[in-house]
């Protein structure tokens, strides 16, 4: 397909939709998965697996750029990254074999899917309004942990998100940053979101490139997305001091509240 064609097979839809999620992202670096993939499903009406395969593939290139300007600044800690991989990348792999196995156009598999992404989405709200609680919580009741019991924490940290990414294409932004500032009280704020954006990316990567062998990813529509997500993300970054992080994930919290509840009343 040449490019006058691609051209014109961009729907404008799509393309606000990117803007909307790239411009959240890029203000509070997560909602990508929460609010792309519930657009999708609730708003257009796409298969909820392909839904999840196109914004698993959306998510890696999206995040490929904002890794690459963490890692330009020195905010990765790969230590981190490669503990959360350990756990993610087998258990991604496994997540696509048993969606394989279960046949990603059966009905059990739509209703895994639906059911896991309203849970996925329900844990994403809870990690965004109760963040500061919670890490008040852990920090009194169980303190800094020993550094063994930390990094297979974290290895189990990534194949929980693992699981639910492959599934839903949702938690690796909200409740992988949410784990990591728990395991990690010391950690620098910078380091945390670029350690997590970082291993967001060959989460989501495997786990598209999975979704697409099993031919739930749509590549027009993926084009559509980016060309509105990834500009959007670029203006919102360098705007994003001027914003109320606070308010705007409250109202991302309560956002996904609603549409978690639709969803598990999807059939």
């Amino acid at each position: 397909m040449n490019f006058s064609s691609l051209i014109t097979h961009i729907n404008p839809l799509y393309v606000m939709s990117g803007v909307l999620v790239g411009a959240l992202v890029g203000f509070t670096g997560v909602g990508g998965g929460s609010l792309m993939t519930p657009i999708l499903i609730l708003l257009f009406g796409i298969h909820p697996a392909t839904a999840v395969g196109t914004d698993l593939l959306y998510a890696s290139i999206t995040k490929t750029a904002g890794s690459a300007v963490h890692g330009f600044n020195g905010t990765i800690d790969w230590k981190v990254v490669g503990r959360l991989a350990l756990g993610s990348v087998p258990m991604t792999a496994l997540t696509i074999l048993a969606l394989y196995w279960l046949g990603i156009d059966s009905k059990a598999t739509q209703t895994v899917i639906t059911k896991v992404l309203s849970f996925a989405l329900l844990l994403a709200a809870v990690a965004l309004f109760l963040r500061n609680p919670l890490m008040r919580l852990y920090d009194r009741s169980i303190g800094e942990l020993p550094s063994r019991t930390v990094t297979w924490l974290t290895v189990t940290t990534g194949a929980v998100l693992g699981v639910l990414v492959t599934i839903s294409s949702v938690g690796a932004g909200a409740i992988g940053v949410t784990a990591l500032v728990l395991l990690y009280p010391k950690m620098p704020a910078q380091r945390i979101v670029g350690s997590d954006v970082a291993h967001a990316v060959p989460l989501t990567l495997l786990a598209g490139l999975g979704h697409s062998i099993l031919g739930t990813v749509n590549y027009m529509m993926l084009v559509s997305l980016l060309v509105g997500s990834l500009p959007a993300i670029v203006i919102a970054s360098v705007a994003a001091a001027r914003a109320s992080d606070t308010t705007v994930r409250i109202a991302l919290a309560c956002v996904l509240l609603l549409v978690c509840g639709r969803f598990w009343f999807l059939h």
